[in-house]
C-alpha cells in the first residue's frame, strides 16, 4: 500500500533520483499532473511562442487556430510519454533505454540535456526582467540570478514542492493571465487588428509547428513526475489529467500571445514583460502580474533544473553502473546546472524573440524522431512489457547499443533537413513550399513508419513487465522471476 505522507513529510526534500520508485512510496492521483502541467504550461514563455505565430506573418484569426491544432496534436504525443510513469517507476529517459540501450541512449540525453539548458536560460531571461520590475532594480542581471537562486532551492527540495509550486502556478496563472486577457480587450480594439489578412498556408503551418514543438519538447519531462503515482494508476486517466493540463494552459497563454502580438506591434516585441505589466494597470495591480509571471516560469525553471540533472545523471552511470548518488552530489548536479543556464542567460542575445523561435524549431527537429521510437516500441512494439531492471543493466536484455534504434533515429533527423525553415537554413522543399515547415511532421511519421517496420519482426519484450524485487526498499534493480 503506498505510504501517507504527513504535512511536513510533503515539503521533505526527496532522495530518490533514477532508481526505481518502490510501490511503497507511490502516492498522489492523476490530478497532480493536471496542475502541474497547467501551471508549467500557462506562463510568459507560452505567451511569447504564440506571439511568434504573428509577429512572423500570421494573422491572429488563423494563428489562434493554427496553435490549437499544434498543441492538440503534440499533447497527444507529450501526455502517452506521461502515460509510462505509473506503469514503469522510472524517470523518462531511463525508459528510452528500452530503444536505444543502455549506453545508446546517451545520444538523445545529450541533446535533452541541451535543450533543458535552453528553456532555462529563455525562462530565466524573462522572469529575470519581471523580477527587477518588481522589485525595482534597475540591473536585469541581478533579477535574473535571483531567480536562479530561487530555481536551484525549489528544484533541490525536488518533487513534492515541484509539485506545490505547480498548484500554486495554477491559481496564479488563471487570475493574472484571465485578467491581462480582459485589459487587452478593454484597452484596445482588438477587433480592428484581427481578420486582416487571409489565410497562408506557411504562416498557419509555421504556428502549428510552434504550438507543437511547445508540447513535443516536454515529452522527455513528463514521466519524471507521473513515475510517483501508485503502480494501477489508469492509463487513460494519467494521459487525459496531462493532456488536458498542458494544452489548456499552453492554448490560454498563447492566445493571448497573439491577440497582444497583433494589437501592441512593436510595443510588446520591444519589452515582453514591460509590456504586460503595463497592461495590468495601476502600479500593485503590475507588480501582481510579475509575480504571476515569476511564479509561473519557477515551476517550469525547476522542471527544467531537476530534468536537467536526471539526464546528466543518466548519462553518467550508464557507464558507472550506479542508479543512486548522496544528496551532497544531487545538490551539487542541480546548483551546477543551474549556475550554466544562469551564464547562458545573462549572455543571451538582444534578439530574443527570433532566437526563440529557431531554438523552438531546431529542438523539435531532434525531438520528434526519439518521442517516434519511444512510443512506437512502448505501446505498439513490446505493449508495454518492460524488464525494467534490464534498463540499467548494460548485459541485461536491452544491451550497450541498439544499432536499429540509433539509425532510425538518425535518418528521422536528417529527413527533416529539406522540410526546414529557420534563421540559418532553408531546406530545398520549403521554398517550393512557399516557406511552409512541415518538418516536424514529416521526422514523426518516417521515423515511426521505419522503425515499426524494422523492429516489429525482430523484437523481443517480455512476457510481462519485470519489475525490481519487492523485497528491496532501497529500490534497487534485482530482477523477478
Amino acid at each position: 500500500m503506498p505510504v501517507q505522507h504527513t504535512p511536513g513529510e510533503r515539503l521533505s526534500m526527496e532522495t530518490r533520483t533514477i532508481e526505481v520508485i518502490p510501490d511503497a512510496e507511490r502516492h498522489g492521483t492523476p490530478r497532480s499532473q493536471f496542475t502541474l502541467w497547467f501551471g508549467a504550461t500557462m506562463q510568459i514563455t507560452a505567451i511569447v511562442d504564440g506571439a511568434l505565430a504573428v509577429v512572423f506573418g500570421a494573422d491572429a484569426l488563423w494563428a489562434i487556430p493554427a496553435l490549437l491544432l499544434g498543441n492538440l496534436l503534440g499533447g497527444i504525443v507529450m501526455a502517452l510519454h506521461s502515460a509510462q510513469g505509473p506503469k514503469l517507476g522510472v524517470p523518462q529517459m531511463i525508459s528510452s533505454r528500452a530503444q536505444f540501450g543502455v549506453h545508446g541512449a546517451v545520444l538523445p540525453l545529450l541533446l535533452v540535456i541541451l535543450m533543458y539548458l535552453g528553456f532555462a536560460a529563455t525562462g530565466s531571461v524573462l522572469a529575470g526582467q519581471a523580477l527587477s520590475e518588481m522589485l525595482h532594480i534597475d540591473n536585469t542581471n541581478a533579477g535574473i540570478l535571483l531567480f536562479g537562486a530561487l530555481t536551484a532551492v525549489v528544484a533541490v527540495t525536488g518533487y513534492r514542492l515541484i509539485h506545490l509550486a505547480g498548484r500554486v502556478a495554477t491559481v496564479a496563472g488563471v487570475l493574472g493571465l484571465g485578467y491581462l486577457l480582459v485589459r487587452l480587450f478593454t484597452q484596445y480594439d482588438v477587433g480592428a487588428h484581427v481578420g486582416n489578412k487571409g489565410f497562408e498556408a506557411a504562416t498557419f503551418l509555421l504556428a502549428v509547428g510552434l504550438g507543437a514543438g511547445w508540447q513535443l519538447t516536454f515529452g522527455p519531462y513528463v514521466a519524471d513526475y507521473s513515475r510517483y503515482l501508485p503502480r494501477d494508476t489508469s492509463t487513460r486517466a494519467t494521459f487525459w489529467s496531462t493532456f488536458a493540463g498542458s494544452v489548456i494552459g499552453s492554448q490560454w497563454a498563447m492566445t493571448l500571445g497573439a491577440l497582444t502580438a497583433a494589437v501592441a506591434g512593436e510595443r510588446f516585441l520591444g519589452d515582453q514583460v514591460g509590456f504586460l505589466g503595463d497592461l495590468a494597470g495601476p502600479a500593485v495591480l503590475a507588480v501582481l502580474i510579475y509575480l504571476v509571471i515569476v511564479v509561473g516560469k519557477l515551476t517550469v525553471n525547476c522542471l527544467n533544473a531537476y530534468g536537467g540533472f536526471m539526464s546528466i545523471l543518466t548519462t553518467v552511470t550508464a557507464f558507472d553502473g550506479r542508479s543512486r548518488i548522496s544528496a551532497a552530489a544531487r545538490a551539487a548536479y542541480i546548483v551546477g546546472f543551474t549556475a550554466v543556464s544562469m551564464v547562458i542567460a545573462l549572455a543571451a542575445s538582444a534578439d530574443f524573440l527570433n532566437n526563440f523561435k529557431n531554438f523552438v524549431l531546431l529542438i523539435l527537429m531532434v525531438f520528434t524522431p526519439w518521442s517516434a521510437i519511444n512510443l512506437v516500441d512502448y505501446y505498439l512494439v513490446s505493449r508495454e512489457r518492460v524488464d525494467i531492471p534490464a534498463l540499467y543493466d548494460p548485459e541485461g536484455r536491452y544491451g550497450r547499443w541498439n544499432l536499429t534504434a540509433l539509425t532510425c533515429y538518425v535518418v528521422g533527423v536528417a529527413v527533416q533537413v529539406p522540410f526546414l525553415a529557420t534563421k540559418l537554413y532553408t531546406g530545398a522543399i520549403t521554398k517550393r513550399l512557399d516557406g511552409a515547415d512541415i518538418s516536424w511532421i514529416v521526422g514523426l511519421l518516417v521515423t515511426a513508419a521505419l522503425y515499426w517496420v524494422w523492429v516489429r519482426r525482430t523484437a523481443d519484450p517480455p512476457a510481462e513487465t519485470v519489475h525490481p524485487a519487492a523485497h528491496e526498499p532501497d529500490g534497487t534493480v534485482t530482477p523477478v522471476a
